[in-house]
């Protein structure tokens, strides 16, 4: 009598579940893998977005100058601004008529942290809104002078036009609190 070679039913069965265990756990592993790139993605646009928003922060703050109405702070907050001031160091590559000082303006607008320009720092209207940071809440911003804190600076002329820093705080949903402490390179 001869005898067929082969796999019995239970082997084959038991083989099977040995193969949906390991599809389940590579399916599993992959799903993982996947998702932490998309976390870590996410991680580094909002790490990008908040080194974005300190470097412009850092040059807006640490260009201020100061104007020739010794009775103008060049740097101030109220009527919705976050933060105003008088710049410098306004790039001009293609060398048009313009003054070299910029106006600029910060505001926190349906938690969103806008930054606007204006050509002119008089009379020119705003430049469109640059979103520099989303999901923005609780902004509050501060001047230290004469190492006194204070949430509004007064120019005391001819001694101090500005302050000798601005400290903004905010908290950045994902991130938590976001605290900067800005020197003010002002012509002293």
């Amino acid at each position: 009598m001869r005898t067929r070679s082969g796999f019995t039913l239970a082997e084959v069965l038991i083989a099977l579940v040995i193969f949906a265990l390991l599809a389940a756990a590579g399916t599993a592993v992959m799903a993982a893998a996947v998702d932490g790139r998309f976390a870590v993605k996410a991680a580094d646009a909002r790490t990008a977005e908040l080194q974005r928003l300190r470097a412009l922060l850092k040059a807006d703050v640490g260009q201020t100058v100061s104007r020739s109405d010794p009775t103008v702070s060049p740097i101030q907050t109220g009527d919705g601004v976050m933060l105003g001031l008088i710049r410098t160091g306004w790039a001009n590559p293609a060398g048009r008529a313009r003054p070299s000082l910029q106006r600029v303006e910060w505001r926190v607008v349906e938690g969103r942290l806008e930054r606007r320009v204006a050509d002119q720092v008089t009379g020119a209207a705003l430049g469109p809104a640059q979103v520099v940071a989303r999901e923005v809440s609780d902004v509050r911003v501060s001047f230290v002078s004469l190492e006194v804190e204070t949430p509004v600076f007064t120019p005391r002329p001819p001694m101090q036009m500005a302050p000798d820093a601005v400290r903004v705080r905010m908290t950045l949903k994902d991130v938590g609190p976001v605290e900067l402490l800005l020197l003010v390179g002002w012509d002293r």
